[in-house]
């Protein structure tokens, strides 16, 4: 699944290149380097890579969101570039329309222990899903079939209480931070200077560097 995540990401970020593409880019690349450290990381956080990996890339992301599918591959291959090096933290900011029942179908895989396959499994699938700029979480489910995720329990914790406030609490830390479109970056708290693939490999080997 990985490895056709990471073709469609190639060509795409290839067009979005050459083209000049600039439709995701968001404020918060624009703002001052400083930023609210207590705004960047919550505990229902989902995070992959070692706990104390001297670089952290926190990740607001929408799973309706094409560039954040297309990006995703190209951060796990920088997390292969730097080998324990790397954490990755996602934040939920579900900016498209029913973005926010996709979003709560993930932190409810997450209190399964499922996120990541679901997310890949959500990715795969977002242009059936996902389209015109508006979500369908009715089409999503047949997607988490193979993710082999407790389907009772999940449509049950989708409306749980911590759900929703785990969603809350993000989109409250993305209005902290500035960021109004996804995907956004911030590496060891560095927000981009702008938005790009080439910016955010910049961003992170100059992390790498200097925590060596």
């Amino acid at each position: 699944m990985l490895a056709s995540l990471a073709l469609l990401a190639t060509l795409a970020v290839v067009g979005w290149l050459v083209f000049g593409g600039q439709g995701s880019q968001n404020s918060a690349g624009t703002q001052s380097a400083s930023v609210d450290p207590s705004a960047l990381i919550r505990p229902h956080s989902p995070t992959e890579g070692k706990p104390e990996a001297p670089v952290v890339i926190v990740e607001f992301f929408d799973p309706a969101c094409g560039t954040c599918r297309m990006f995703y591959p190209e951060v796990k291959a920088l997390m292969a570039q730097y080998p324990d090096r790397i954490r990755l933290v996602l934040r939920y900011a579900p900016f498209h329309q029913g973005s926010d029942k996709v979003v709560a179908v993930l932190e409810a895989a997450r209190r399964q222990g499922k996120f990541w396959p679901a997310l890949e499994a959500m990715f795969a699938g977002q242009d059936d899903w996902a389209s015109n700029h508006t979500a369908k979480v009715d089409l999503v489910w047949k997607y988490l079939e193979p993710v082999s995720l407790n389907m009772e329990q999940l449509a049950f914790d989708v409306t749980a209480p911590e759900v929703q406030q785990a969603i809350a609490q993000d989109m409250r830390d993305a209005n902290t931070l500035g960021v109004s479109q996804t995907p956004e970056y911030f590496v060891n708290g560095k927000p981009l200077p702008s938005f790009g693939l080439a910016q955010l490999k910049q961003l992170v080997a100059d992390e790498v560097a200097r925590t060596r």
